[in-house]
């Protein structure tokens, strides 16, 4: 019986491994790109950086040293120059695919942070398994710039698992969509019609401004922005913008807005301010062929007839006043109930002496009462 040599004998020693064996190594040597680790093997194992991790921009001497031991995956026996190559990302993604299938059963509610923003979508990895969320599955409302959500920590949930395919859709929309649905429940359980809340200025229009209630928006129409006249929403209010809001109504899902506040409604002493008799001033704000609308107050437009500008005859008020013009008249009329006022500058000039004591029925100016109601509604 022959006897083993002292090589022989060292080679019996040593493990023997092969491609695709799971096994533990320690590290003995690091490098900004390169891990080397010692794993019972006659010859040394060799991890890249490109097997470690799919971030290039990882250093590896941050994140192991010398003395470290870590479980790996033999790609390689021989590279060609008598060393094992490593692979850990392989490894970690085959548990992570363990991982994400688990998850998917469950209905599991993942967190990642989003590593790309792609034109179609974001992509996060977990535990070594990149997963893509579709741009219609990020939010419950289409978003055109996705660019917000780089970096940012995200949950989602997995709605496709494919290994085969190596296809791992993530949805964040269902939760979003269930954390509003519950966000909206809660607001509407809390707030009442005449309640005065916070909210934050979501998106302005043409015709109002969308509020922010904090799990529903409210509509500020622009007629109930102020007791005043307002131009334009965009004027008046920013995307951003946190304001106090009366709750005029709820109806169903839909809540409207508004902020004429009692205590600030301009027409509340407008019997002792606006009394018939009264002299007062104000600035022309529009004009028709029938008259004048004179602004009084934010608030308070009073009718100065065609009839009532002056004694003398008058065609068009636009012949003798200009908008934004002052002008001081009489209240010769006051409704407060239906809130109209009538204006005279005629009725504050006492007649001469030589003209006749009655009128006769030629210089009556015949007036439509209900078309000159109909035009100021309109307007």
């Amino acid at each position: 019986m022959s006897e083993l040599t002292f090589e022989q004998m060292l080679e019996d020693s040593i493990k023997t491994i092969h491609a695709g064996e799971v096994v533990e190594g320690t590290v003995i040597d690091v490098k900004t790109d390169e891990i080397v680790l010692n794993i019972g093997y006659k010859s040394d194992g060799i991890l890249t950086k490109n097997e470690y991790t799919n971030d290039s921009s990882v250093d590896l001497t941050t994140v192991v040293k010398p003395g470290d031991t870590m479980e790996v995956k033999v790609l390689k026996v021989n590279d060609g120059e008598g060393q094992v190559v490593l692979t850990y990302k392989r490894l970690a993604a085959d548990r992570g695919n363990k991982r994400i299938e688990e998850a998917y059963n469950n209905k599991e509610v993942l967190k990642a942070t989003v590593s790309q923003v792609l034109e179609g979508g974001l992509s996060v990895v977990v535990d070594e398994v990149r997963i893509f969320i579709p741009a219609s599955l990020v939010s419950d409302t289409y978003e055109k710039d996705l660019s917000k959500y780089a970096g940012q920590e995200i949950e989602f949930v997995i709605s496709e698992y494919n290994p085969k395919r190596r296809r791992y859709i993530g949805d964040r929309r269902q939760l979003v969509a269930a954390q509003k649905a519950e966000l909206q429940k809660e607001l509407f359980e809390r707030i009442h019609e005449g309640d005065i809340v916070e909210g934050t200025v979501k998106n302005v229009t043409d015709f109002g401004a969308f509020i922010d209630l904090g799990g529903a928006d409210g509509l500020l129409h622009i007629s109930e922005m102020s007791w005043g006249r307002v131009e334009h929403p965009k004027k008046v209010f920013k995307v951003g913008e946190k304001l106090n809001v009366l709750i005029k109504e709820i109806s169903g899902s839909k809540i409207a807005l508004s902020l004429k506040f009692d205590d600030a409604n301009p027409w509340k002493d407008a019997a002792s301010k606006y009394a018939v008799g009264n002299v007062v001033t104000g600035k022309v704000a529009r004009m028709t062929d029938f008259g004048a609308f004179i602004e009084l107050e934010p608030g308070v437009d009073a009718l100065l007839h065609v009839s009532q500008i002056s004694k003398e005859h008058v065609d068009k008020p636009a012949d003798v006043l200009s908008v934004g013009e002052e002008v001081t008249a009489k209240v010769v009329d006051l409704n407060e109930a239906d809130r109209r006022i009538s204006l005279s500058i005629k009725e504050m000039y006492a007649p001469e002496p030589s003209e006749a004591v009655e009128e006769s029925d030629e210089d009556v100016v015949p007036v439509d009462i209900d078309a000159v109601i109909a035009a100021q509604e309109e307007e």
